[in-house]
């Protein structure tokens, strides 16, 4: 692997980001405030409410940005914590949706994409046009950064320390959730991380079920953007952004503990010979299960964080 391979791998994920946070951006524009209103009218019904959170995350293609903003109505009290519970529940589910996305294999058209979506931005002139052409375009970039990962990753596959540190965190289950999660909370994005490994997988440098277990490690790596969102926040985002933690955290567990036990993992990779589908799947499960385990107790899960964060008041007593 020579320095070329290593600023392809930096420009690629550079280029993925920018295009993934353009495509987010054009899509809320596209929807004004649309978004904000359905959630702000959500009603007590958490299923509603996941469906809703799903629904957000789907089109804005970021869990992080509907947990946000799902913090920010808390905390100006416009949503109850029970309310918002199910909401981000259901944005965990929608935000799996570009890993489906990626694996349709269309990035050798991602430059005609791209400008097709650039000449929507400058040359016409209705908003609604402008903003597609926004999102168009980030999904053109997005796939162009998608290919510049999967070519300079195959440079990898000669360098022996690469070889010698997977080797070495595929026999221990957690230190695979450890990387996911580390590499996750790095740049902030599951959607991201996801490409990446999708693209180590495709390349063969790891196995699949050292790959399940980066995934339940990105899952909880997601969850640092909400976090440091809600340092400023009151006491009901605080406690919304520890559910969070709580779920995937789990989640994991739930999963980890499970895999020894059920052979699910093969199953996944039965389902499709596709590489990248395999860890779409795999991503898409882990939530869904996920949503499945935790969404009946989500009161439990409440007076829990009431536990660790309680009020105030409570604690001058």
């Amino acid at each position: 692997m020579q320095w070329t391979d290593v600023l392809g791998l930096i420009g690629g994920l550079a280029l993925f980001l920018y295009g993934m946070k353009m495509m987010s951006s054009g899509l809320e524009l596209l929807a004004g405030s649309r978004l904000k209103s359905i959630l702000e009218k959500i009603t007590s019904n958490k299923y509603l409410g996941m469906l809703v959170g799903a629904g957000i995350a789907a089109v804005i293609q970021s869990s992080n940005a509907t947990i946000v903003m799902t913090c920010s109505f808390v905390n100006a009290g416009l949503m109850s914590l029970n309310q918002a519970v199910g909401v981000i529940i259901g944005a965990k589910i929608g935000t799996t949706m570009t890993g489906q996305l990626l694996s349709l294999k269309i990035d050798q058209f991602a430059p005609v994409i791209a400008m097709v979506g650039v000449v929507m931005m400058m040359f016409l002139k209705k908003k609604f046009i402008n903003h597609l052409g926004q999102v168009i375009a980030g999904l053109g970039i997005l796939f162009m950064g998608m290919s510049n990962l999967s070519g300079s990753m195959s440079g990898l596959k000669d360098v022996p320390e690469v070889g010698q540190f997977l080797s070495f965190i595929s026999g221990n289950p957690l230190l695979g959730v450890l990387v996911g999660t580390v590499f996750t909370a790095i740049i902030q994005s599951s959607t991201a991380s996801v490409a990446v490994l999708q693209t180590i997988y495709q390349k063969g440098l790891i196995s699949f079920s050292m790959a399940t277990n980066v995934i339940y490690g990105q899952n909880i790596g997601t969850c640092i953007t909400a976090l440091i969102a809600s340092i400023n926040g009151d006491l009901n985002s605080k406690r919304l952004t520890l559910i969070h933690i709580l779920i995937n955290l789990i989640g994991a567990i739930i999963f980890l503990i499970t895999s020894y036990f059920i052979p699910f993992i093969d199953f996944v990779s039965s389902l499709t010979s596709n590489y990248m589908m395999q860890i779409a799947y795999m991503h898409v499960i882990f939530n869904i299960v996920s949503t499945i385990i935790f969404l009946p107790f989500d009161n439990l899960l409440i007076n829990i964080v009431y536990k660790i964060i309680p009020n105030k008041e409570n604690l001058d007593h």
